[in-house]
């Protein structure tokens, strides 16, 4: 038994230690208070306030695209993004389940968002990029039901003309998985809208401007309880404009003449500048029906028309040039001391021309007769280019065609240009046939435009305006930009002043003096110079080409056309008189000085240093 005393002293230490412990417990607690409340209060006060407020990411207006004349090509107009706030999955799913109905999410729709979801759980879905007013109308009326739902005013893209310009704008729509993780797109988020092809795509860092952000209130349960006005947040920086080269009007009128039910394209540029004024392909989409995303159904039916009119026919295709090949060949020739413009060569057109067992035709089956090379441009024949390719030679030929840039790109401010096919050395034949596999005779195929030989649009333009103006040609753009407008390519015709203007003087005999195979559209105030094509093509009818320059001797424009199976046996050319048109518009436009031609041949004089050469061997 204790005693009195004892019972008292371990009262005592009992409670001497309760006292200690409550001592350090309070010691504890208020260290604990000072480190939470003046240590870490900013740090947990910062917390607190994400927790609370959610950043909402205000898209930037893209920059507008105006023509050469200040006409708009792509503008922006007042649209609305739906968006989801971060939320568990379920919640999510919910909120999409009842918008389905209203924004038509389809059920595949549905599941590629909530996909978004789980890659990304911290950030906002965005749900619709352009929703209708009647779509917002309804999720504002029933706002108990949309709490996590977030709708923002958004500028959406327009295109005015549509269809006409659509190869060469594009379109824009919303980043995928793929685009995110590429370098050009760093610091871009998902659900944001960028260029996809076109020159969207090609200047999407100056048009694309800078996001701002803005803050709304959560609860506990993430549902939006406040809105604070724009100035809490970071207002948006719009994108730059962009001008153009580009002629609108000239544009729309190319979709209006272009040969109905037919493929094609064409294209024009300022030989002096390197604009182009023009770049057309047929047949054309409608780029305003990808605002917003593309619906599956739409995707399908472009991507599966054999017409494919996604294609873009200007700068991503490539056609045997026929013909229009041949001033090429007439260039080499003259260069390489084979040809004048005089030159009869030793075989006189009679329908054809015999190499080993084979027949190469000529398009005339009657024959030409005797011509010299003047007269084998205005009158394209064959015979005089089989010969023409037989005295330059494969391999200087080869050569020759390589150093004029066929075998390039022309750097056109597009993406996805291909560059023309033209065999770079034997070695390409002996892969492709074997060494067995093929004869010397390809020369004869390549020198009228056959064969191994495809070219774009742009890159037969290309050669022209080097052959209109004489000076290695500017790469075609279609910024309107003085650095563009210097780029020049490193390669050039190499003629003299004097056999140049010969070519030219023959090129307009094509055109403006009876027998040339472009007679019936010549111009009744220009001096249009060009050469005509027939493409031989394997899954129908011929293709249509013509390629040349007006005024002839003052050259403001370059156009080439093509028309796929535009040629049939016994039918006009399509592509003539598209180029020719397109040419007469043009020059209207833009008021260029009266050209005179009061006859076949155009009255400017030659240069002083043109030399007649006598004819050589077999002139009739």
């Amino acid at each position: 038994m204790r005693s009195e005393s004892q019972r008292l002293e371990l009262r005592r230490r009992r409670g001497g230690m309760a006292g200690a412990a409550v001592l350090i417990t309070l010691s504890l607690l208020a260290v604990a208070f000072f480190r939470l409340q003046i240590l870490s209060g900013n740090q947990y006060a910062l917390q607190s306030e994400e927790n609370r407020l959610r950043a909402i990411s205000l898209p930037a207006p893209r920059g507008t695209i105006y023509d050469r004349n200040g006409r708009v090509v792509a503008e922006n107009v007042p649209g609305y993004v739906v968006s989801i706030l971060p939320g568990p999955r379920d919640t999510v799913a919910a909120t999409l389940e009842r918008l389905a109905d209203r924004l038509e999410l389809s059920l595949e729709r549905r599941e590629d968002l909530l996909g978004r979801n789980r890659a990304r759980p911290n950030e906002s879905l965005v749900v619709h990029d352009d929703a209708s007013f009647e779509q917002v109308a309804f999720i504002e009326a029933r706002r108990p039901r949309f709490r996590r739902v977030v709708v923002e005013a958004q500028p959406q893209r327009r295109y005015p003309n549509g269809p006409p310009v659509a190869h060469i704008i594009g379109y824009v729509s919303e980043i995928n998985e793929r685009e995110l993780a590429l370098p050009r797109y760093e610091g871009y988020e998902a659900g944001r809208t960028i260029g996809k092809d076109g020159l969207e795509a090609q200047y999407e860092a100056l048009l694309a401007g800078d996001r701002g952000v803005r803050y709304v209130e959560v609860n506990a349960l993430g549902s939006i309880v406040r809105e604070f006005d724009v100035g809490s947040g970071q207002p948006a920086i719009p994108g730059n404009d962009l001008q153009l080269g580009l002629d609108l009007d000239l544009q729309v009128y190319a979709d209006s003449i272009f040969p109905e039910g037919m493929r094609g394209g064409v294209v024009a540029l300022d030989p002096h500048t390197g604009e182009v004024v023009l770049a057309y392909s047929h047949p054309t989409f409608d780029p305003n029906r990808f605002i917003g995303g593309i619906p599956g159904d739409l995707w399908n039916a472009l991507r599966d028309d054999p017409d494919k009119p996604m294609l873009n026919r200007v700068s991503t295709a490539a056609y045997p040039p026929g013909s229009t090949w041949k001033l090429v060949m007439s260039a080499i020739g003259m260069k390489r001391g084979h040809l004048a413009i005089d030159t009869y060569l030793q075989h006189t057109c009679r329908g054809g021309l015999s190499y080993g067992n084979r027949f190469f035709r000529c398009w005339n089956s009657a024959g030409h007769g005797g011509l010299d090379l003047s007269g084998a441009i205005k009158n394209s024949c064959n015979v005089y280019f089989y010969q023409t390719g037989q005295r330059i030679g494969l391999d200087p030929m080869l050569e020759d065609v390589q150093a004029l840039g066929f075998g390039q790109r022309t750097g056109i401010d597009l993406p996805f240009e291909i560059a023309g096919i033209f065999p770079p050395s034997r070695e390409w034949f002996n892969e492709q046939y074997g060494r067995r596999g093929w004869t010397e005779s390809v020369v004869w195929n390549l020198s009228i435009g056959q064969g191994e030989n495809q070219q774009s649009l742009l890159g037969m333009a290309q050669f022209y305006a080097a052959l209109a103006t004489g000076q290695s040609p500017i790469r075609p753009h279609f910024a309107r930009d003085e650095n563009l407008a210097g780029r020049r390519v490193d390669w050039r015709l190499d003629l003299s002043e004097a056999r140049r203007y010969e070519l030219v003087d023959a090129l307009a005999r094509v055109v403006n003096e009876p027998g040339g195979t472009a007679y019936s559209q010549r111009l009744d105030r220009w001096t249009l110079a060009g050469k005509t094509g027939t493409a031989q093509n394997p899954h129908g009818a011929p293709h249509s080409w013509f390629v040349g320059f007006a005024p002839a001797y003052d050259p403001r424009v370059v156009v080439a056309a093509v028309v796929e199976q535009g040629h049939p046996d016994g039918q006009p050319s399509l592509a003539v008189p598209l180029a020719s048109r397109v040419v007469d518009r043009f020059l209207e436009s833009i008021a260029a000085p009266i050209e005179e031609r009061p006859g076949a041949r155009p009255v400017v004089p030659p240069p002083a240093d043109v030399v007649v050469s006598s004819p050589s061997v077999g002139s009739p």
